[in-house]
C-alpha cells in the first residue's frame, strides 16, 4: 500500500486512460452497441473521478472559491476560446476539415427519435465529464510530473498552476496531438491559452470551469447551428 501511494498517479491515469480505451473500442464495436460504448464513457471516468474526488485524491481541487467576478472571467474565457476553436473552419471554408458525415449524430447512435438524449449524453460528457478528466491529468498531473519524471522527487511536491518551460511544452503538445489531426492548429492554441489562464488564475479549478464552458459553448452552438457544424462533437 505504501508504494501505490508514494505517487499516487492513479487518480489521474485510471479516469483518463478509460476514457482513452473507451474511445478506441467505440470506433472497433459492431453499430447497434455504440451507445454502450459512449455511455460508458462517460459513466466510468465521472465515477472515478466522483470516487477519488470523495476520498481525497485531487487536494488540488480545493480551495476554489472565484466570486462571482472570477467565476464570470473563467467562463468568459472558455467561450472565448471555443469561439477560436471553431472559427477558423466557419470563417474560412477551405480549411481541411471532415465531411459532415463524419460529424456527431445522435440519431444513428441512439436510434431515430433518441436524438434529444444522445445530444443530453454527450452534453454530459463533453460539458461536465471530459474537463475534470483531461485538466486533472493534463495541467495538474503531466504539467507536474513532466518536471520530475527524471527525478525520485514526487510530482504532488510541486504546486499546480507554477509555469516551468518543460511543463509548458510537455501539456502542450500533449494536448494537441491527442486531438483529431484536423483540430491541431486550433488544438494547439487552446492548449496554450488554457496553459496561461492557469498561470494567471492559479487554480486548477479556473481552467476546469473555463473548460466546461468552452465544450458547452461548442455543444449549444452545434445544437442550435446547422448540420455542418456537427464535427466539432
Amino acid at each position: 500500500m505504501a508504494a501505490r501511494r508514494q505517487h499516487d498517479w492513479w487518480p489521474y491515469l485510471a479516469p483518463y486512460g478509460i476514457f482513452l480505451i473507451l474511445v478506441e473500442l467505440g470506433a472497433r464495436v459492431p453499430p447497434d452497441v455504440v451507445w454502450v460504448v459512449r455511455a460508458l464513457r462517460v459513466l466510468l471516468p465521472g465515477f472515478l473521478v466522483f470516487y477519488f474526488a470523495r476520498t481525497g485524491r485531487y487536494p488540488e481541487l480545493a480551495g476554489y472559491r472565484p466570486g462571482a467576478a472570477g467565476l464570470a472571467a473563467d467562463v468568459a474565457a472558455g467561450v472565448g476560446i471555443a469561439a477560436l476553436w471553431m472559427g477558423p473552419y466557419l470563417l474560412f471554408p477551405g480549411l481541411s476539415r471532415p465531411d459532415v458525415s463524419e460529424g456527431f449524430d445522435p440519431s444513428a447512435i441512439y436510434g431515430p427519435g433518441r436524438e434529444a438524449l444522445g445530444y443530453a449524453v454527450r452534453f454530459l460528457g463533453f460539458a461536465v465529464v471530459t474537463p475534470f478528466v483531461e485538466e486533472l491529468f493534463v495541467r495538474s498531473f503531466l504539467h507536474r510530473l513532466a518536471d520530475v519524471v527524471d527525478t525520485h522527487m514526487d510530482f504532488r511536491k510541486l504546486p499546480v498552476g507554477q509555469y516551468t518551460r518543460r511543463g509548458f511544452v510537455a501539456t502542450v503538445v500533449w494536448f494537441t496531438l491527442t486531438h483529431v489531426m484536423w483540430e491541431w492548429p486550433v488544438a494547439l492554441v487552446a492548449g496554450v491559452l488554457f496553459n496561461l489562464w492557469l498561470y494567471r488564475r492559479g487554480h486548477i479549478g479556473s481552467v476546469i470551469v473555463a473548460h466546461a464552458a468552452a465544450n458547452a459553448a461548442i455543444w449549444l452552438a452545434v445544437v442550435l447551428g446547422p448540420d455542418s457544424w456537427r464535427i466539432f462533437l
